[in-house]
């Protein structure tokens, strides 16, 4: 549903045009420093503004409603929102009878039986990662893990110095792209993961896969280990602390973290929202019928997509870390 963890709880609640988008923390040690500063860095890395981004430009401020008090976590649940600002409904009015091609316009009216609100988005809009960059601020304060993001695929772009050019031209196409974000997980704790079930691998991916547009997760070498011999797959111990000579498990191994960079790839799939005319099936006319979308989209949602998996990960991290620490 709309909550996921075991120890470090995490609840979204919002809609795109909703009064406001946020989460709700439960698990969060106490005595932590927190406050409005400290988030920030992350949400700004979230907010468009930039080349290949939406024209939809929200403040982000962070209201903290509860949970914490004279600046640090009081053990009780954290209650983070952000208010929608910079709405504008009307261009959204058509969905009602024209299912958007790739998004989640037919499969909500099918669930939820035509009550969903279907305003940029609703429930399923990328507007609510807010608070999971959010939630992922909080988890990294109860790591001791060092984050590394970056784009290594944007398209069939072979030069990422070019990739303001790159999407500029794309843009003006009227069309999307996707790519491939790999996150590197340094200090990585020895023990995390739960098999059968809840491998840590199994966790992340939960997560991971909850993200809008996210359609594949790698961990380590990832497919391309599908060319190499056992010989050359394995990663050999190299010391007593665990250390291997390569690291094409990802720091992964039973579904337990082994002490090295945990290393993960994913795929997020370009923007769905593009201004190319496009078929579609017309419940008002019964026909297939050429559509033309309007709003405010991303030429690749990538671009900001990074920091919310990096964070989705800090989640999972942290909810296996408590349950690690529990045990010992």
């Amino acid at each position: 549903m709309n909550s996921v963890g075991r120890l470090f709880r995490i609840s979204i609640y919002g809609e795109s045009h909703g009064s406001e988008v946020g989460v709700i923390l439960d698990g969060v040690k106490p005595g932590i420093p927190l406050n409005k500063e400290m988030f920030k860095d992350d949400l700004n890395r979230r907010k468009a503004g930039r080349i290949g981004t939406t024209k939809r430009l929200e403040k982000d401020e962070i209201i903290i409603k509860s949970g914490v008090f004279n600046g640090f976590t009081t053990g009780a649940p954290i209650l983070l929102t952000f208010s929608n600002e910079n709405i504008n409904s009307k261009d959204y009015l058509y969905l009602i009878n024209q299912p958007r091609p790739s998004h989640a316009d037919f499969t909500a009216h099918v669930k939820y039986h035509g009550f969903q609100d279907y305003r940029g988005g609703g429930h399923f809009s990328g507007r609510l990662t807010t608070g999971l960059v959010a939630a992922g601020v909080v988890a990294k304060k109860m790591l001791p893990c060092t984050f590394l993001s970056r784009i290594i695929q944007l398209g069939n772009l072979k030069d990422l110095t070019k990739m303001d050019e790159y999407l500029e031209k794309i843009r003006l196409s009227g069309d999307s792209v996707g790519g491939i974000v790999e996150v590197t997980v340094k200090n990585m704790i020895k023990g995390l993961g739960e098999p059968y079930f809840d491998s840590l691998e199994s966790t992340i991916s939960h997560l991971l896969f909850s993200i809008g547009g996210v359609k594949g997760v790698e961990f380590g070498i990832g497919f391309k280990g599908a060319t190499l011999k056992g010989s050359e797959f394995n990663d050999s111990f190299i010391d007593e602390n665990g250390t291997t000579k390569t690291n094409n498990n990802g720091g992964i191994n039973g579904g337990i973290s082994n002490g090295n960079d945990l290393i993960i790839k994913v795929f997020v799939k370009p923007t769905p929202s593009i201004f190319q005319k496009q078929p579609t099936y017309s419940f008002e006319e019964k026909k297939v019928i050429e559509q033309k979308i309007t709003g405010r989209h991303d030429v690749a949602i990538i671009l900001r997509a990074m920091v919310v998996i990096e964070n989705a990960i800090a989640c999972a991290l942290a909810d296996s870390y408590l349950i690690f620490k529990a045990y010992n």
